[in-house]
């Protein structure tokens, strides 16, 4: 009898492992499926036979070469990278600060670069490497002033919140300063504030691909760490952990993650917030499983978003921001609507 006690908990957690493995396999497929759709559908009217042969052959000089290698390649790459970095993001801040609406931009990823870039614009200075760097920068810089901010008043989730929201209001009264009275850098910054791959090249991708798989890397080995965090600061301390300090760790390579993006793909909205919340109720809260699922379901879904843009009115493009939006807008406002119900 209690050897069969024993082996129940043994069962279930195995069971629990093999359905993970089984959610992070189909997911992994899932993005290959869509990275393939996103090179073979575009506007140019290629076959698939045409790109295969483009493919195998290696850059060259035809069109089907130029289209594969220099457009749709670096693009379907940057919506993979793109996508699981901001969803990465969003699932280590929303375990971090303990608050599912809780996404990149609270702790003032995306004022902090969209100033950067204004400033840039505001310099004369338009080309891409120096718009994707100030874009990485700006956001760094302006999630070291919320950790400072935190650290100063104990770090604690309240005040990361609120430090956040307060220092991304003046960041962008100085943005919308700038570009008042440099009215060239509104319209050259106009692009990169909505968001989408249509510029994406091989120089401003590979800096921050390093960037983001490090960075998923080094949280895949934090996760234990991250789920004693989402236990409560209390518990967590006196489990041994250094909250303030992983608190601050935590949000700095989350800040990474989401900077890195924004440098090469602009601002897209609703990412950290849509897809940890799709990936919690498939697959779990269990960090160690949630963030491998994060990144192959974000990569996923800014692909097909990105095929959607690219799609809908072709030859005509959206931004792939835009359709963020429309997806990203109705969803927050379910979510308040089930917290709401929620509440006693």
């Amino acid at each position: 009898m209690t050897a069969g006690v024993k082996h129940m908990p043994n069962s279930k957690s195995s069971s629990m492992k093999t359905k993970a493995a089984l959610l992070i396999a189909a997911s992994a497929a899932a993005l290959v499926l869509s990275a393939v759709l996103s090179i073979c559908l575009g506007a140019s009217g290629l076959s698939p036979g045409e790109l295969w042969h483009a493919l195998i052959s290696g850059p060259g000089t035809s069109k089907a070469s130029r289209i594969l290698w220099y457009v749709r390649l670096p693009r379907t790459f940057a919506c993979i990278m793109a996508g699981a970095a901001l969803a990465v993001s969003g699932t280590v801040i929303q375990k971090v600060l303990a608050n599912n609406l809780a996404s990149p931009g609270i702790i003032g990823v995306n004022a902090g670069a969209g100033l950067a870039v204004a400033a840039c614009c505001a310099a004369g200075n338009y080309a891409a490497w120096a718009i994707a760097g100030s874009s990485f920068l700006g956001a760094m810089a302006a999630t070291f002033l919320v950790v400072i901010v935190a650290r100063k008043s104990n770090a604690s989730r309240t005040t990361v919140v609120l430090g956040g929201v307060a220092v991304t209001a003046c960041i962008n009264a100085v943005t919308e300063t700038i570009v008042t009275v440099f009215p060239d850098a509104a319209l050259a910054s106009a692009d990169f504030r909505v968001g989408g791959f249509s510029s994406v090249n091989q120089g401003r991708l590979l800096p921050a691909a390093v960037l983001i798989f490090s960075g998923i890397a080094v949280i895949c080995t934090l996760t234990n760490e991250l789920d004693v965090m989402s236990l409560g600061d209390d518990t967590a301390n006196a489990l041994g952990l250094r909250v303030a300090r992983m608190r601050n760790m935590m949000l700095t390579l989350a800040a990474m993650l989401a900077g890195a993006s924004v440098s090469f793909a602009g601002i897209l909205g609703f990412v950290g917030l849509i897809v940890p919340h799709m990936a919690r109720r498939i697959i779990g809260n269990d960090s160690g499983h949630l963030i491998p699922f994060c990144a192959l379901l974000g990569g996923s879904f800014i692909t097909v978003c990105d095929i959607v843009a690219r799609m809908l009115f072709a030859p005509y493009e959206l931004p792939t921001g835009i359709i963020m939006s429309f997806l990203g807008g109705p969803f927050f406002i379910w979510l308040l609507l089930r917290r709401r119900e929620r509440q006693p």
